[in-house]
């Protein structure tokens, strides 16, 4: 397994994700919080979760379970995307970022690159961080 995900890589997933037919697919099967704000990892407590974190009701994702999903404050929609490398576990995987103002963004993005020994996250927006910046006021 490659240790990092290469520049072209992250911006022809960019152009080429379907973030119109993502952001359908969670407003019509909603999604369920199973680590609100705050809350702990069951298995790493001392891990606290800077925003609401869950899944995609109905989704299926490689490992077998459900499109993991950060869902913020915002207002804008799905927002950006998480390529993920846990070394842990040796896989990989896709978080995506829903209704994530800016600032959320940046907790997200650092709480999954907090210790890249064990997990490493490589963001990919759907807007330019400074519209998102102008959503804050």
């Amino acid at each position: 397994m490659s240790t990092t995900y290469r520049p072209a890589f992250l911006e022809l997933f960019a152009r080429r994700f379907h973030w119109d037919a993502w952001e359908q697919i969670i407003r019509q099967q909603g999604w369920t919080i199973d680590r609100p704000y705050r809350s702990r990892h069951p298995l790493f407590p001392e891990v606290i979760y800077p925003i609401d974190y869950g899944y995609i009701n109905g989704t299926c994702s490689s490992d077998g379970e459900p499109i993991d999903l950060f869902v913020g404050q915002g207002r804008r929609g799905l927002v950006g995307a998480l390529l993920t490398i846990d070394r842990r576990r040796h896989k990989r995987e896709v978080k995506l970022l829903y209704n994530c103002t800016a600032e959320e963004v940046y907790l997200v993005n650092g709480f999954i690159n907090f210790d890249r020994r064990f997990l490493e996250g490589f963001l990919v927006l759907r807007y330019p961080m400074s519209l998102l910046w102008s959503d804050s006021g």
